[in-house]
């Protein structure tokens, strides 16, 4: 039988001569020395892009996982890349120390998280790579090298989002916070409102973030803040419920949009207002079951409330079998050289696709309006950008690509999809 990879969603497939697990980072030089090309490198598989996709080696990271050590002084502890981040938490807490903020989804591992730079929600916190002190990677020649914040900013920078084409992480030091508490509040609002007020909103608590249901006029805003007081019961998820009921009404009354709003209401004003304080871990992550195709794009924050009413405006007229919520976020600017956050105050819109669905049309449609106000892609999620259009996006391209040449001199991790986003002639 030949071998076979998918990503989470199944859109991605691969069948490449050779799926290996090395056990650490010696197994792991040897393989990169030896192994049929290109090599790319599988976390969790939840990117929704061709990133590990290869017909020659994929590397599996999930022997390579677990607490090194750490230090209680600086709250700072060393992480072997495959780790995957739900059980990351529960190390850490056992530590007593805290990721300063997350996703919603806590399935990637930490490497894959780190090299697509994914993100939490909140205008003075960063992406995990922003987390970063030490990396550990394998070289394109299979060498182990090893940077530090204190030492080799500039590689940091270059290296700390890198798709995995500049060495495969093994290991990583993260600058965490003491474990902490959070406040989370959920509530309904207009859309128009939220818009409207849309800096105001976003800036009042330390993590704050939206979702806007199609065709309902509506969205339920989330805002975290940290909290000194005792910890209450976190309410059961109706998340997967909710998107049951989104989905069997896009069903039944996709060209009837005025009844699908007025039934879509009446499940909204059912959903109760939430308000519970728990620990950081029982606090970010929710169970995502309902498979999805995702395409998320960064803007400058201003433009984030212009850019949504457009692609609002395109689903609700043109894409009557979309139901997935969209999600809105901001993120901290940061000096990371292929991160989307680059020197910017960032808003990011996700627009989501049933993966029981073809997404192209809608993501097309969607992708020229994200373009039209500077935004940057997810790394990890659809869209068609390629090498000269980065270019203009990325003041440092052209020194991160420098590096990778470097550290991959002759491209073994370097597949098609990955030339066609660095701009490489193999």
């Amino acid at each position: 039988m030949p071998n076979a990879w998918s990503n989470w969603s199944g859109l991605v497939q691969a069948a490449p001569k050779l799926i290996a697990a090395p056990a650490d980072a010696g197994e792991l030089a040897d393989l990169v020395r030896i192994a049929p090309g290109p090599l790319r490198v599988a976390g969790a598989g939840h990117s929704f892009t061709p990133l590990v996709k290869s017909d020659g080696t994929i590397v599996s990271m999930e022997k390579i996982e677990g607490l090194v050590s750490h230090d209680a002084a600086t709250s700072r502890a060393r992480l072997r890349a495959g780790t995957r981040l739900g059980p990351l938490m529960h190390l850490l807490q056992g530590i007593g120390q805290g990721l300063p903020n997350m996703g919603d989804i806590d399935k990637q591992a930490i490497g894959g998280a780190l090299g697509t730079a994914t993100h939490g929600s909140g205008p003075k916190l960063g992406a995990y790579h922003t987390q970063l002190e030490t990396l550990q990677f394998v070289d394109g020649t299979g060498k182990l090298r090893e940077y530090s914040r204190a030492g080799d900013q500039d590689m940091i920078h270059a290296t700390g989002v890198a798709l995995g084409a500049f060495g495969i992480l093994t290991e990583v030091t993260m600058n965490n916070m003491p474990t902490y508490r959070l406040r989370r509040r959920k509530w309904v609002l207009p859309i128009a409102e939220m818009l409207k007020d849309f800096e105001t909103m976003m800036a009042a608590h330390r993590s704050a973030e939206f979702y806007y249901i199609p065709f309902s006029g509506y969205a339920q805003f989330i805002a975290s803040d940290l909290s000194d007081a005792a910890t209450t019961a976190r309410p059961t998820e109706e998340d997967e419920a909710g998107l049951a009921t989104l989905r069997k009404l896009r069903t039944a009354l996709a060209w009837l949009p005025s009844l699908r709003r007025r039934l879509i209401l009446g499940a909204i004003a059912k959903l109760p207002a939430e308000d519970y304080v728990q620990d950081w871990l029982n606090v970010y992550a929710s169970d995502r079951q309902t498979k999805f195709n995702e395409m998320e794009y960064h803007l400058p924050f201003e433009e984030g409330p212009k850019a949504l009413a457009e692609i609002i405006e395109l689903t609700e007229k043109r894409f009557p079998e979309v139901y997935f919520p969209m999600e809105v976020r901001s993120v901290a600017p940061d000096e990371f050289w292929l991160s989307p956050f680059h020197k910017r105050l960032t808003c990011s819109i996700a627009i989501h696709h049933d993966a029981a669905n073809d997404p192209e049309p809608f993501m097309r449609a969607a992708e020229p309006i994200f373009r039209k106000y500077g935004g940057r892609p997810h790394w990890g999620k659809m869209h068609s950008l390629k090498a000269a259009d980065f270019k203009k996006l990325y003041p440092r391209w052209d020194d991160a690509m420098a590096v990778r040449r470097d550290i991959d001199p002759e491209n073994r991790f370097v597949s098609p999809y990955m030339a066609s986003l660095f701009g490489i002639d193999t």
